[in-house]
């Protein structure tokens, strides 16, 4: 699942994770807990809805990395005014910054699951001392097919143990297709 993949994923309008609007989950998250002062990046971003919501409501610091350029070019499109410089086409695990916030939307289920740990590693290199990691972890049994890929409390529980606070909970404001399908989270280092 590299570049080629998901360029034609996004080409092929093949693209179901996309809701077209900025999850209800994480919309109340920054409205209720994010500093607008904040340097906030959203890997495998995709039509970065989020990172749109932010910057429409005065988040300036927002970055967008994603792995292929053609969702970067439709984001683009719709925000003419979003900063050149925070969009970035490459590799995750390649990427390099710091961070107060990074914003998990439907990236860590569309990684291959032998790279999850990997994922935790990566994510606490890319935060600052105190920084959080928040998002939407899927809650449906780990497939081998995918993505996306599924996963349970217990094996999220394991992949994030060595941070200092994990805290997972069911997601009570789930959009209705994903009722009872979602954790939402929040990691610190």
């Amino acid at each position: 699942m590299d570049e080629a993949y998901w360029t034609k994923r996004y080409q092929d309008n093949n693209t179901g994770w996309n809701i077209g609007y900025a999850s209800t989950p994480l919309v109340q998250y920054i409205n209720t807990s994010l500093d607008k002062n904040s340097r906030i990046l959203i890997p495998g971003a995709g039509n970065g809805f989020e990172a749109e919501y932010l910057f429409k409501n005065g988040f300036e610091n927002v970055h967008v990395l994603d792995i292929s350029s053609e969702p970067l070019k439709h984001f683009s499109k719709r925000n003419p005014d979003f900063p050149e410089e925070q969009l970035h086409q490459g590799d995750f695990f390649s990427f390099e910054g710091n961070f107060d916030c990074i914003i998990e939307q439907t990236f860590f289920c569309a990684l291959n699951p032998d790279l999850r740990e990997d994922y935790s590693v990566k994510m606490k290199t890319l935060l600052k001392p105190n920084g959080k990691l928040v998002g939407l972890l899927f809650n449906f049994p780990l497939t081998e097919v995918g993505p996306p890929y599924g996963g349970d409390l217990a094996s999220y529980n394991h992949i994030f143990s060595s941070w200092n606070r994990f805290k997972i909970a069911p997601c009570y404001n789930s959009i209705p297709p994903r009722n009872n399908k979602e954790f939402f989270f929040t990691a610190s280092i």
